[in-house]
C-alpha cells in the first residue's frame, strides 16, 4: 500500500510578493508586532493554521529575503516566526527553512524555548561542508533534518554537473557522519538532490542525460541502498514548473506522482493542492516522464523536447 507524502508546507516563503508584503508590514509594526492583533498578523497566522488544516507534516518558514543586507534581521524575524508556527499550528512540527546556519541554529533552540511538549522540528538545510557544525546540537535538541546533495569541490559529471553517483556518494557522506557520529535515526534523514525546472532542462552537449533524469535516478538508488535504509526524500516540487506558460499546479502534480514511482515519500508543497493523493493529467504525466527518461541518447531528449513543444505552444496564451 503506497504511503501518503510528507508534506511539508511552503506558504510561509518570503518570496512570495503578498507574504512578503505582509512580513514587511508585520515588522514595521513596533516591539509588541507579533503579539498585538492586526491584519498582517492574521495573514501569517491564516497561512499557518490553513496548511495545519490542510494536512501538512511540517510548516516550512524561509525568511532569506529579508536577510540580503544584514543576515541578523532574518535571524530575529525566525525566531519571532517559529514562535508563530508554535502558537499557531495546532501541534503541527516547523520545517526552518534558510541556507544561513545562524538562521537554523537560533530557529531550532527556539522552538524547544518552551516548557509545552512539541514534536522534532525538520532543518532544511545541511550540506557535507556544514554539517559538523548543524550536527552537534542534536545533542541538546532533537530534529530532523534535509541533507541538501551539493559537494565542497566542483562536479565533474556530465555536462558539468554531479552525476548520479556523485550525489549518491554525497548522501552517503551526510549518512555516515550523521548516524555514525551524531546519533541520528535513518528515518530523520532527507535527501534533496534539487528540481530543475522541466523549461529548460535541455542538454548543453551531446549525450548528456538530463537534470530531472538525474534527480529521479539518484531518488531511486538512495532509496534502494540497502546501507541507508529507512531514509526519506524530499523536493522542492514547485521549481519544476517555472518558465512554463501555464498548468502549473497540473505540472506540479504530475511531477510528484512520477517521483513517487522513484520513491520521493516527501516534498514541499503547497499542501492545498492535495499532491500524491489527487490522480495526475495522463498527458501532463506524459511530458514529465520523457523528461525523467531522458538519458542522453537522442531518441529520449527528442521525444521530451517535442512533448514541451506541443505542451508550450497548447498553453501559450
Amino acid at each position: 500500500m503506497k504511503k501518503d507524502l510528507i508534506t511539508i508546507g511552503e506558504s510561509v516563503h518570503a518570496s512570495i510578493p503578498r507574504t512578503a508584503e505582509m512580513m514587511k508590514q508585520l515588522s514595521q509594526l513596533g516591539s509588541d508586532a507579533y503579539l498585538k492583533p492586526s491584519e498582517p498578523l492574521d495573514y501569517i497566522k491564516n497561512l499557518i493554521q490553513s496548511q495545519a488544516k490542510n494536512g501538512a507534516s511540517y510548516i516550512a518558514v524561509n525568511l532569506d529575503a529579508f536577510g540580503e543586507s544584514d543576515m541578523n534581521i532574518t535571524t530575529n524575524m525566525m525566531v519571532e516566526y517559529v514562535e508563530l508556527v508554535r502558537r499557531f499550528s495546532n501541534g503541527v512540527p516547523i520545517c526552518i527553512d534558510s541556507s544561513n546556519d545562524e538562521v537554523l541554529i537560533a530557529g531550532l533552540k527556539k522552538w524547544y524555548d518552551t516548557n509545552e511538549s512539541v514534536k522534532p522540528p525538520l532543518i532544511n538545510s545541511v550540506k557535507v561542508f556544514t554539517m559538523d557544525k548543524i550536527f552537534p546540537l542534536k545533542a541538546d535538541y532533537n530534529y530532523s533534518f534535509i541533507g541538501l546533495l551539493v559537494g565542497d569541490s566542483k562536479p565533474i559529471g556530465p555536462g558539468g554537473a554531479s552525476s548520479v553517483d556523485e550525489l549518491c556518494l554525497l548522501a552517503k557522506r551526510i549518512f555516515a557522519t550523521a548516524v555514525g557520529k551524531y546519533d541520528f535515526e535513518p528515518e530523520e534523514i532527507f535527501f534533496d538532490s534539487t528540481v530543475f525546472p522541466l523549461a529548460i532542462d535541455m542538454p548543453f552537449e551531446p549525450g548528456v542525460p538530463g537534470y530531472t533524469y538525474r534527480a529521479f535516478e539518484t531518488v531511486k538508488k538512495i532509496k534502494n541502498d540497502p546501507t541507508m535504509k529507512g531514509v526519506h526524500f524530499s523536493f522542492g516540487i514547485s521549481n519544476c514548473s517555472r518558465e512554463l506558460p501555464a498548468r502549473k499546479i497540473g505540472i506540479c502534480r504530475a511531477y510528484v506522482a512520477k517521483a513517487m514511482e522513484y520513491g520521493l515519500d516527501a516534498a514541499i508543497v503547497n499542501v492545498a493542492h492535495n499532491f500524491g493523493k489527487v490522480e495526475p493529467d495522463t498527458e501532463l504525466l506524459k511530458l514529465v516522464n520523457a523528461y525523467a527518461e531522458m538519458d542522453g541518447s537522442a531518441e529520449k531528449t527528442n521525444r521530451a523536447m517535442e512533448l514541451m513543444a506541443k505542451f508550450c505552444q497548447k498553453n501559450r496564451k
